[in-house]
């Protein structure tokens, strides 16, 4: 698909960012995550499968800021991820007013409930610590419009696994997405919890 039926502040992005067209992977994946479906997202690295992610986000959310509570959570390994991911999708955000976020362990918590308790659109956040504050009644996830693991490859190890399963059972309803470069038996195992009508977008 082209960019012309994206939102115009996103389209000005795109353009400040020199992207021109979709390439032939987000030409696959771009409809079935703009039309709200649940998805495994499942391609090689810098097969284009983050930035058809934020596109889908920042349209999904209208471009625009709204209220105080998140309305996209992105969950990542750890604080290295976090902050870079924070990094991309500003630079995409730069056209609009959508406040994005990155939470994660080694920062203050009471830091960060007060941070996010005054207005996030966008969360990027480690499983461990979302998790952490979502039980110390830190963040509010009744408005999530989208849930995705970005980079699933690592769930498996720690406990990552079953907080984001914990976390799931929380939310309302609302599109999950996740993305990998391999599909493995951990993400897998989501199709008996919240996957279970996911489609598959695959790249090679």
């Amino acid at each position: 698909m082209s960019f012309k039926k994206l939102h115009p502040l996103l389209k000005e992005s795109l353009e400040n960012l020199g992207f021109e067209t979709s390439n032939a992977f987000q030409k696959k994946a771009l409809p079935v995550l703009k039309g709200g479906a649940d998805a495994y997202v499942i391609a090689p690295k810098d097969s284009g499968k983050t930035t058809a992610l934020i596109i889908a986000i920042i349209h999904k959310l209208k471009a625009a800021a709204f209220e105080d509570s998140p309305r996209a959570l992105v969950i990542v390994k750890d604080k290295k991820e976090a902050l870079a991911l924070k990094a991309v999708f500003e630079g995409f955000t730069q056209t609009t007013d959508l406040r994005v976020y990155a939470l994660y362990d080694e920062y203050d918590i009471e830091k960060q409930k007060e941070e996010v308790y005054y207005g996030q659109d966008i969360i990027i956040a480690t499983p461990g610590r979302l998790s952490k504050l979502y039980f110390l009644n830190g963040i509010h996830l009744g408005e999530i419009q989208m849930f995705a693991i970005e980079d699933a490859d690592y769930l498996g190890r720690h406990n990552a696994y079953n907080h984001i399963l914990r976390l799931s059972e929380s939310l309302a309803k609302c599109q999950f997405v996740i993305m990998a470069e391999e599909m493995n038996s951990k993400i897998k195992n989501y199709q008996n919890a919240f996957m279970s009508n996911a489609q598959l977008i695959k790249g090679r």
